[in-house]
């Protein structure tokens, strides 16, 4: 069974329960008969006879001062059914209540754009600077496979675009997103930081070591650091022209 279901329809189902059970308690519960003497057409004939003195009358019982018989649903159990009857209502209500106004709230969350600042090519090169810079010290560790190294430097690239605020698409290639970090993506406010087609010596490189089955050597390591380098130098020409006007 689906839990969203049950969350939604317990309330309901808790109220029809105590429905219920104030029903039966009202349904066997009886005010208190009176003993009902016997009637008078039960009492054995006594012929008359003649007497002097007057014949004595026979004292009926009254039928309200008999004494109450016992049984039915005791008063404390009805009163504690009704009170219970009434929080489950009020529990229900509430429940409703705040399930349509959570709701309504959300909803009008979601409805809500977040409104992204716009970023300048400086701050952008500078975050990309410093993701390449990492790269390169992976890519300098001989100690380090040459595959695992590309495909981090990459995955950096992929992190820093990300931070720069360049969505990814449904119909992406895995070298997209950083292309369009690049050459910039004006929907999403990005800015054009360098021309996309410097990392193509790169882009083969990565796929490459993420894709194909042969060893990555030394010599892909070499392309990759030199295609990086690269990138780095164009990125530094933004940095600092811009810092100077």
């Amino acid at each position: 069974m689906d839990l969203g279901v049950l969350r939604r329809w317990w309330p309901v189902a808790a109220v029809t329960l105590l429905l219920a059970v104030g029903a039966l308690a009202a349904g066997h519960s009886t005010i208190g008969a009176s003993r009902i003497p016997p009637a008078a057409d039960t009492i054995p004939y006594v012929p008359e006879y003649p007497t002097a003195e007057p014949a004595p009358s026979i004292t009926v019982e009254p039928r309200d001062l008999g004494p109450p018989t016992s049984g039915g649903i005791p008063g404390w159990l009805v009163t504690a059914a009704i009170v219970l009857l009434g929080a489950a209502v009020l529990a229900a209500v509430g429940y409703v209540l705040w399930t349509v106004v959570g709701g309504a709230l959300r909803r009008t969350t979601r409805a809500v754009p977040r409104q992204r600042a716009r970023r300048t090519a400086e701050g952008t090169a500078r975050e990309v600077v410093a993701a390449l810079d990492a790269g390169l010290v992976e890519l300098d560790d001989r100690s380090t496979d040459p595959r695992t190294a590309v495909i981090a430097c990459w995955v950096r690239l992929e992190e820093a675009a990300e931070e720069a605020g360049v969505p990814r698409r449904a119909g992406d290639t895995p070298t997209d997103l950083v292309s369009r970090l690049l050459r910039g993506d004006p929907a999403a406010g990005v800015p054009a930081i360098a021309s996309a087609d410097v990392l193509d010596g790169f882009a083969h490189v990565y796929r490459e070591a993420r894709y194909a089955t042969h060893t990555v050597d030394e010599r892909m390591r070499d392309q990759a650091r030199a295609a990086l380098r690269r990138l780095r130098g164009e990125l530094t020409t933004v940095t600092t022209g811009e810092g100077a006007a």
